[in-house]
């Protein structure tokens, strides 16, 4: 992996990351507790659990709860349910964010103390009118990209958003192991993000990257719909001096209307009170991750061996 030399990035970082670990193999499934698991979420899981008995390694279960409003109450203690239902056992006990803020708060000093952070008092609709008054159209639900309103009021760190003070340049490359090189310049796409809410919330940018680091993560396999986070992740690395992992990103599942199945759009929880709804479900996120759709005909521990077996053969080993 190649590194700036200087921790604050002045002139700016240019980064290209290969997804060669040569640590021993740790993985990790890190559900957000707003619901059970749907099939996407469980294919997710299986891909990532597949990838880590595969090459020999350690796989971790992380419930990512830092957005505590968003939480359901019950919905971690039932994902862990469903998981050990289908025979994803994970190898060290889980971890909640919501324990971890003692750790979040250290990076973010560590960030203060090199000046890359800065108060923001903009909502949302403040930065839609000041994108517009640039000539910016804006979707709905369109990420915003930040045009660094606050980025010279020298605001208080109290009471306000904190955003990170990129470099005027800062390209980051990576090699994603199943679709290639991706390039995002986090300047022009993503703009100054926050790390903690005015809420004093920390943000998943922050968080998912100062886990990663404390639990030793070496690969990262999650939903394509978290690609565009990783070269920000990437950028925080470098920055807190963390190691990089290497990152494959599965395509997701989708409905009949073609959107991503999620809590919004009414995915069916995968139902842990039969036997042959367990079966199917993981057959289904077998299919969907390109393994051969066979049933499972003994327990369900030997076809998990089968599918290793076939991950091996045929997956980004």
């Amino acid at each position: 992996m190649t590194r700036p030399s200087n921790p604050q990035f002045n002139q700016g970082t240019r980064s290209e990351i290969g997804h060669g670990v040569d640590r021993p193999y740790r993985g990790r499934f890190a559900p957000s507790p707003t619901g059970p698991l749907h099939l996407g979420s469980l294919a997710t899981a299986l891909g990532s659990w597949l990838d880590a008995r595969a090459h020999g390694g350690t796989w971790l279960v992380r419930i990512e709860d830092v957005d505590t409003p968003r939480s359901v109450p019950g919905a971690d203690r039932l994902i862990l349910d469903q998981l050990q239902a289908c025979g994803l056992e994970w190898d060290e006990a889980p971890v909640w964010q919501s324990q971890q803020t003692t750790h979040y708060q250290n990076a973010l000093e560590q960030l203060i103390t090199i000046d890359r952070i800065y108060g923001c008092q903009c909502s949302r609709k403040q930065i839609e009118e000041a994108l517009q008054k640039e000539g910016v159209s804006i979707a709905a639900n369109q990420e915003l990209i930040y045009p660094r309103t606050c980025h010279d009021r020298k605001l208080p760190i109290q009471n306000h958003a904190l955003r990170i003070r990129l470099p005027h340049e800062c390209q980051i490359s990576f090699t994603d192991r199943d679709l290639g090189k991706q390039t995002q310049d986090i300047n022009t796409q993503v703009g100054d993000f926050v790390l903690r809410r005015a809420d004093g919330l920390f943000t998943y940018q922050l968080a998912v990257v100062v886990d990663d680091h404390l639990q030793g993560i070496t690969h990262i396999v999650r939903g394509e719909d978290l690609l565009s986070n990783t070269s920000r992740q990437i950028y925080l690395q470098q920055c807190l001096g963390y190691q990089t992992p290497s990152y494959l990103h599965l395509p997701l599942v989708t409905n009949d209307a073609g959107e991503k199945l999620s809590k919004q759009t009414k995915a069916t929880a995968v139902d842990i009170t039969r036997t042959e709804s367990i079966r199917e479900s993981l057959c289904r996120a077998a299919n969907h991750l390109g393994l051969q759709n066979d049933p499972i005909s003994g327990s369900i521990t030997q076809w998990l061996n089968l599918k290793v077996q076939e991950w091996q053969e045929r997956h980004f080993m």
